[in-house]
């Protein structure tokens, strides 16, 4: 008999640059595989605010657009008011905030369902330190 199920795995993440792009889309899928779990949901969510993860096209070019908007939305400046307590990433916080703070995706047959050119990213804008991403697999497990 099919049985509800919860299932919670951290990814850890050291990024060589202040600011990357991860393609994290195998490492879901794995933790989605070793929870069981046939029908459901997987939740992704960063738990810096200074990261986000979205869902979109694994495309070189594509890539380096995002990270050439941000920029310009939310460009590296000395003169935001969050630098004056110490700190020098409110670009970091103001880009996190154009992008996904989470993603929530379907999972049918024990798989994500992802479309066609629909790939997970974590998205650093603040680096170079161990940071976490847990994912949190909810469903119908086989029973």
């Amino acid at each position: 008999m099919p049985q509800a199920k919860a299932h919670t795995e951290y990814l850890t993440f050291n990024t060589r640059q202040r600011y990357e792009m991860v393609h994290i889309t195998p490492q879901v899928e794995e933790i989605v595989r070793r929870s069981g779990i046939e029908d459901g949901l997987c939740f992704v969510s960063p738990m810096h605010i200074t990261a986000a993860i979205y869902v979109n096209d694994h495309e070189d070019g594509l890539i380096e657009d995002i990270g050439v908007w941000l920029e310009k939305l939310a460009p590296r400046w000395p003169g935001y008011k969050h630098h004056q307590t110490g700190e020098d990433n409110a670009d970091a916080h103001l880009k996190a905030l154009l992008l996904h703070h989470e993603t929530t995706l379907p999972i049918t047959k024990g798989r994500l369902d992802l479309g066609t050119w629909q790939r997970i990213f974590y998205a650093e804008f603040d680096g170079q330190r161990s940071k976490r991403v847990i994912v949190k697999v909810l469903g119908i497990a086989k029973g």
